[in-house]
């Protein structure tokens, strides 16, 4: 019995492009050169229906010589995690984005995505997660926070943890150990919330403290709402942590879900969820890095100079300006988590980035729903990317989990949330706790 139900783009097939070539076999759709392929448009994009299934006793598939195990059940929405100095885990749980669906097919595509997603009720909160005797079970599981508005990205400097809602970047008073917020967080800048297509609110900090990084999604697929819809939006905000005055750091990067620095140069990077409804191989999200000032193509034009005919008008001196993406991680997969990895997880995987790709809605073939290595050589990502947690989808279609955040324990281990099961996940090296 089939368990997902397959809608294919309706026989409108429109080629945007008069040559290109055909997606095939053997063409390769990630890393630093993708094989692209001609656009294509139709009446509505393929979309597949994945039934959600409970995990039971499976657990998610690690390459041999690890091991994983469910570190806490029952959450509402696990989102990102942010491991703190004494080796507790946040968790931001909550679900937000309130814009409204302009054409029909957005609401088809709605209903789609709702089938794919937990029915559990946003959490809107931060859980601390403690394993107090270091045996890699975390008996405690309690609120350290609540009554946030759909938190998502976290970030600590000496004693200030900021925490990202989707309206908001707000700041608690921490100290090391302690399991509840002692009181109210304080403002430190209001963020763009008005529509929210893309509501959430990816960040991370400089390695001084000095400033923070926020990432600000898209109001739109492709400025259906228009251009001033997408004022401070499709971009990566710098914050000063002590006063709040923000700027634009760079633009054109239409949703970026999760950012990080690079240890040791102080680079920020980013994975990048690109537009839809030009075929199920295109366009791809993407790890970059993310340059000060630059422009990354959003509306006008996609890895690089292709341009994206839909804008209207046309803006010929940004499409010359656009900074091609360091790595194309393929069309759709919905990469949601990053993190710098270090040699605490092995040789192979000592110096890349893990990746949590959420997975697709919008192809007849899904893809993504898994957390993935790049690796990375003289700083920067080199080879092909490597399946880490795999086994979020079962063979015969349904979905047991679905990650987002990632985040590498200093202590040797990798941290994943799963926002389906409500779980977050601990991957570890046999033989380390």
């Amino acid at each position: 019995m089939k368990t997902a139900i397959a809608l294919t783009a309706l026989p409108l097939a429109l080629l945007l492009t008069a040559c290109g070539e055909e997606p095939g076999s053997n063409q390769q759709f990630y890393g630093a050169q993708p094989d692209l392929p001609s656009p294509e448009r139709g009446i509505l994009p393929s979309m597949t229906i994945a039934e959600p299934t409970p995990w039971g006793d499976q657990r998610p598939t690690v390459p041999e010589g690890f091991s994983v195990s469910a570190i806490a059940t029952d959450l509402k929405i696990p989102r990102q995690t942010l491991v703190l100095p004494n080796g507790d885990i946040l968790v931001a749980e909550g679900r937000g984005g309130s814009a409204a669906k302009l054409k029909p097919k957005d609401v088809i595509a709605g209903v789609i995505k709702a089938r794919g997603n937990t029915s559990v009720e946003s959490g809107n909160r931060l859980t601390l997660l403690r394993d107090a005797d270091g045996d890699g079970s975390y008996e405690l599981q309690t609120v350290f926070a609540e009554d946030l508005n759909a938190p998502y990205g976290l970030a600590l400097h000496e004693g200030n943890l900021y925490v990202a809602n989707q309206d908001e970047l707000v700041r608690f008073d921490y100290e090391e150990g302690q399991t509840k917020a002692s009181g109210p967080p304080s403002k430190v800048a209001d963020l763009p919330s008005a529509i929210n297509h893309h509501w959430t609110k990816a960040l991370t900090i400089s390695e001084d403290g000095r400033y923070l990084y926020v990432g600000i999604g898209s109001n739109s697929n492709i400025t259906e709402r228009g251009m001033e819809a997408e004022v401070d939006r499709a971009l990566v905000w710098q914050v000063d942590a002590e006063t709040g005055a923000y700027k634009p750091y760079a633009t054109g990067l239409r949703n970026p879900t999760a950012l990080a620095i690079q240890p040791g140069t102080g680079t920020l990077w980013a994975v990048v969820n690109e537009r839809d409804e030009l075929g199920e191989d295109l366009v791809p999200d993407y790890l970059t890095s993310v340059q000060e000032g630059g422009f990354y193509g959003w509306p006008y034009s996609y890895f690089g100079q292709h341009v994206d005919p839909r804008v209207k008008p046309q803006d010929p001196d940004k499409v010359a300006s656009a900074i091609a993406p360091d790595y194309a991680l393929g069309a759709h997969v919905a990469a949601l988590g990053l993190d710098f990895s270090s040699d605490v997880m092995g040789e192979q995987y000592a110096d890349g980035v893990f990746v949590g790709e959420h997975g697709s809605w919008n192809r007849k073939n899904p893809v993504g729903y898994k957390v993935i290595f790049v690796p990375f050589e003289n700083g920067r990502p080199s080879g092909d990317p490597i399946d880490f947690v795999t086994g979020f989808r079962t063979e015969d279609g349904k979905t047991r989990g679905r990650p987002v955040g990632v985040t590498v324990d200093p202590s040797g281990a990798l941290i994943v949330a799963d926002d389906l099961a409500n779980t977050v996940w601990r991957v570890v090296r046999d033989g380390r706790e």
